[in-house]
């Protein structure tokens, strides 16, 4: 799957840039010449929110050539929260490459649902080796499995899909239930919190050790 990104090659400054609506970016690889380009704000970030960020993208320069890439890395401005530049890696379509493709979890855990439990996710993505062509943009983990408090999803557990290999060590977690807190220690953790010293007692015995100080020091 790949979809297509218009760009023009950049010139002037990046604000100038961003006031007219584009993006900054930089398309780099090991087998090309790295070079500055700009894409319209409006058409990355929807196609961003569609796709992520592993999905070959076509990047259609003005008045040059069609480059496919992979979204590398985003910079988002602090105040405005939007994104103010963008690392494209360039793609060799007959070489295999590393990249991180997100999990989605679907289904219901029976023992979440039935018995109580707490559905706890180790990861919400994963790295993977494959050819440019055989890129998805999410694999499905289907957490209906999870029928006991000893069932785990692991990394080396999931179905990936033809032509891809996993990056990962296997024993990673992705995702298990764990069993409710028994009444003892519910009770224990209370009895922790009201044994622990409040910030106010805290202040006050730092207040006296420095009151006695000051009067030691006095004498």
């Amino acid at each position: 799957m790949s979809v297509q990104l218009p760009a023009i090659k950049r010139n002037g400054e990046a604000e100038a840039l961003r006031a007219e609506l584009k993006i900054p970016a930089v398309v780099y690889g090991p087998h090309i010449e790295s070079f500055s380009i700009a894409v319209p704000s409006n058409l990355f970030t929807k196609l961003y929110e569609n796709v992520g960020e592993s999905t070959v993208i076509d990047i259609v320069v003005e008045g040059g050539d069609t480059v496919p890439v992979l979204i590398q890395d985003l910079q988002i401005d602090p105040v405005k929260r939007t994104i103010s530049h963008i690392d494209f890696r360039h793609v060799t379509m007959g070489e295999a490459m590393e990249v991180k493709v997100e999990l989605v979890f679907e289904g219901v855990a029976p023992a979440e649902k039935q018995l109580g439990g707490t559905l706890s996710k180790g990861v919400d993505s994963i790295n993977v080796r494959c050819l440019p062509k055989d890129l998805v943009d999410h694999i499905v983990i289907d957490i209906s499995v999870l029928s006991t408090f000893d069932d785990v999803i692991n990394t080396g557990s999931i179905a990936l899909p033809e032509g891809m290999t996993l990056v990962d060590a296997p024993e990673i977690l992705v995702a298990k239930v764990a069993a409710p807190m028994s009444e003892e220690q519910l009770k224990a953790m209370d009895e922790a919190d009201t044994a622990a010293p409040s910030v106010e007692d805290i202040e006050v015995e730092e207040k006296g050790k420095k009151e006695e100080e000051g009067e030691a020091e006095a004498k």
